[in-house]
């Protein structure tokens, strides 16, 4: 069955004009283009739209996307049942903030008591599902699956007590990082000051500390789009005053 550009986003439920910047940019081309010059989709077409909006739900950017899609040995099946797999263990992840969210309101009503550990079920593991959504392609092609499950686990893991005392030396980070950045030097004793809590923090997910990887990390900040957009999103510039911080910090600087 083949369908005009207007049909084809009624029954997706995307826009016509999403449809026509999506042949601009070479990610879903019209199999042709009638006399009138309406474009005209076929049920490749179809099939391959559905694999973009599978992907866009997961959190895969358009560009990474075509670059699968396009690629020789994409296989589609492998690639549904992929999909599969991570949309269960997003519904089991929802099912567990669910039952948290119904136990804290009998905690509420007095029926019943929590843990601290328990009242914390579900939100770790969300953060090592997003993480693994947007960075996870990089950090296992650079550090290897094995540094990457093993990080997740630590994460997971973690007692409320660590819990508390990574998010605080975030917060820490931005804001030390923040003033320090405001006077322009790396090698200030509160640029400094950010690159050590910066270690610290990294310790945590890690477990472990490397000279080498940590300034690694601090480059991929400024080379990577997606870190160097969070850190510069208060003050552009700021990643790579981070980067050159810790640089100096452990010796790494060229």
């Amino acid at each position: 069955m083949e369908y005009s550009v207007k049909k084809l986003g009624e029954i997706a439920g995307v826009s016509t004009r999403t449809l026509r910047y999506y042949d601009e940019i070479g990610i879903l081309k019209p199999a042709r283009t009638n006399s009138s010059g309406y474009r005209i989709y076929g049920q490749s077409e179809v099939d391959r739209l559905q694999q973009i909006l599978f992907y866009k739900e997961l959190g895969v950017g358009l560009i990474e996307i075509k670059d699968i899609l396009d690629d020789p040995a994409f296989d589609a099946t492998r690639a549904l049942q992929k999909h599969r797999d991570t949309l269960l263990e997003r519904r089991a992840q929802l099912d567990q903030l669910i039952a948290n969210v119904d136990k804290t309101l009998r905690v509420k009503e007095g029926e019943i008591t929590m843990t601290d550990k328990e009242k914390f079920e579900g939100f770790k593991e969300k953060m090592v599902e997003d993480n693994e959504q947007k960075y996870g392609k990089e950090a296992r092609e650079k550090y290897g699956d094995k540094k990457v499950d093993e990080s997740n686990a630590r994460v997971i893991n973690m007692s409320k007590e660590e819990h508390e005392r990574v998010t605080e030396l975030q917060q820490e980070i931005k804001r030390t990082l923040g003033e320090a950045f405001q006077k322009g030097d790396p090698a200030s004793e509160e640029a400094q000051k950010a690159a050590d809590l910066h270690r610290q923090w990294i310790t945590f997910y890690w477990g472990h500390y490397s000279k080498e990887a940590h300034a690694g990390l601090a480059q991929m900040y400024v080379d990577d789009e997606r870190f160097k957009a969070y850190y510069d999103a208060e003050q552009e510039g700021t990643a790579e005053f981070l980067r050159d911080a810790i640089h100096i910090y452990t010796g790494q600087k060229n």
